[in-house]
């Protein structure tokens, strides 16, 4: 127990997603008796898994980005990514098909530079854009996405405050607007601004502080861990079992107590049913914040109006198809985007600026079964991610066909579009195993706000310190984590904001990250 926390003895984590495995692990390390609560009967929250015939899907993150991130977070518990997790490197990266033209655009895992020069930017303005974008990462990785910003010492750090004048640039300008400075190929500007839908966001929507993201998959390329990101979950769940951490899935949080002001426990229903209760001087809820706010506390504890949550931006949806397929697919890479000519009217009806148009659309296809052993023999594994706005109303999804008529036709058209595009003529005859995912599903089994897809789009007025806090302004003792809440949306956000529970809990109110042998 670190000095000056010694009344803090117990917590309850809500929610087995990547925060709240990690916030979890974080705490007990700090000698906190720690007890996570889990709704569902598996943990890794959006990071889940379904199996079928032989195949082997996941339905939640695919990208492994900010390497970092990951390596700091084992660090804090003496081991190593390469100890816990066995990394491959993807080449290609990923593979980009533009609508209208008939070759498919590579990535590869080196000489991504010469890539991207063919395409018709000048060395000198690809060479300063992604040296922007490093400098940028740096910074953020090193002081604004482990800062809290608690405290007015967070805006006076010596190395922010040198930068000022260059981040009030990057965080008042749109990201389209600063790749557009650099170059006037429209392939090479959906290339570096694609990573806005990452954030839940377009690039016409996002700070050009987010023009960091090129540093990750042009410059540090993109890794893939066997197993998935399931694989992941099981790592960072280690760490947490390891520290004594006791998880509880199948066990549903119903509400969080307090008493004059300060948190006393949850009440919880378990595996069968029964409601039980649980003291805890510390809770912290890695929950979508909206159910947080409007479910699991009472009125007089929360920190928003139903009018605030009005405005919020929820970010976009998606409608998601897991696809079983008879035989070979290398048209596909590993990670496929297909990028529409007028790709802005897609941000738009996301947005909800415009009336959807229906296809076709910017998609993302994930191909595991090029890395991995996720499909029968003879057989290819396809994830496709179809971005929508966020509208529970277009209902749910489900096996062979089973899902609501809205959400079965996005996908088959998805499929026909996947299948003129990277020229499969027989993709739709070859699939031997269907299954969809629509916002409603978001929204009832993840307690998706709207129905989002990843969390709060990350625009300027939701991003860094506009976004949800970590430590709740009116309770003492409560705490959020996960994408809805800083420093935001993706896994390694989400480790951090673990850290940031960690360092909220500690009293701890510097800009960077918590040193290993603190932890230690």
């Amino acid at each position: 127990m670190k000095p000056g926390h010694a009344t803090a003895r117990t917590a309850v984590v809500i929610g087995g997603g990547f925060s709240g495995l990690a916030t979890a692990a974080l705490l007990a390390r700090d000698g906190l008796e720690v007890t996570l609560l889990e709704a569902r009967d598996q943990l890794g929250g959006r990071a889940a898994e379904w199996s079928h015939d032989g195949f082997r899907f996941e339905t939640g993150p695919s990208w492994y980005l900010m390497p970092e991130v990951f390596e700091h977070f084992f660090k804090l518990f003496g081991t190593t990514v390469d100890e816990e997790l066995n990394l491959q490197e993807l080449d290609p990266a990923y593979r980009v098909f533009f609508e209208g033209r008939e070759e498919a655009f590579d990535l590869p895992a080196h000489g991504s530079r010469e890539a991207l020069l063919s395409l018709g930017i000048s060395a000198e303005a690809l060479d300063n854009y992604l040296a922007s974008a490093e400098e940028t990462y740096e910074l953020a990785t090193q002081r604004l996405l482990y800062s809290t910003f608690s405290s007015v010492g967070a805006f006076l750090d010596p190395v922010l405050l040198q930068r000022l004048p260059r981040l009030l640039r990057l965080l008042t300008e749109p990201l389209d607007s600063f790749i557009t400075r650099h170059s006037s190929d429209d392939r090479l500007q959906k290339i570096l601004g694609y990573p806005a839908v990452f954030l839940g966001t377009s690039p016409s929507d996002a700070p050009s502080l987010y023009h960091l993201m090129s540093h990750l998959d042009i410059t540090q390329g993109v890794l893939y861990p066997e197993g998935g990101f399931s694989a992941v979950v099981g790592a960072v769940a280690r760490m947490a079992e390891q520290q004594g951490v006791t998880l509880r899935t199948s066990s549903r949080a119903q509400h969080i107590t307090t008493s004059r002001g300060r948190t006393t426990g949850v009440h919880f229903t378990d595996e069968n049913g029964t409601r039980k209760f649980l003291s805890a001087d510390v809770v912290v809820s890695s929950a979508d914040m909206h159910v947080t706010e409007t479910k699991l506390l009472s009125p007089r504890d929360r920190t928003r109006s139903q009018r605030a949550w009005e405005g919020k931006d929820p970010g976009p949806s998606a409608v998601l198809a897991l696809l079983g397929v008879k035989g070979e697919l290398p048209e596909l890479a590993h990670h496929t985007l297909l990028f529409t000519d007028d790709w802005q009217q897609g941000f738009d009806e996301i947005a909800g600026k415009i009336p959807p148009a229906g296809p076709p659309r910017s998609i993302y296809v994930c191909r595991p079964s090029a890395t991995d052993d996720v499909a029968p023999s003879g057989h290819e594994n396809l994830f496709v991610l179809v971005p929508l706005r966020a509208d529970t109303s277009l209902g749910s999804g489900g096996t062979d066909r089973g899902g609501d008529e809205a959400v079965e036709r996005i996908v088959d058209e998805s499929v026909q579009q996947i299948s003129q595009w990277a020229d499969i003529p027989d993709l739709a005859e070859r699939i031997v195993v269907r299954r969809s995912v629509g916002p409603q599903d978001f929204a009832q089994e993840f307690g998706a706000w709207r129905g989002g897809a990843l969390g709060p789009a990350h625009t300027l007025r939701q991003s860094a310190f506009f976004r949800g806090p970590i430590t709740s302004p009116k309770v003492t003792g409560l705490f959020y984590a996960g994408s809805t809440t800083m420093p935001g949306i993706g896994v390694p956000m989400c480790l951090i904001s673990a850290e940031l529970v960690l360092k909220s809990v500690r009293g701890d109110k510097s800009t960077g990250p918590v040193e290993a042998l603190r932890a230690l």
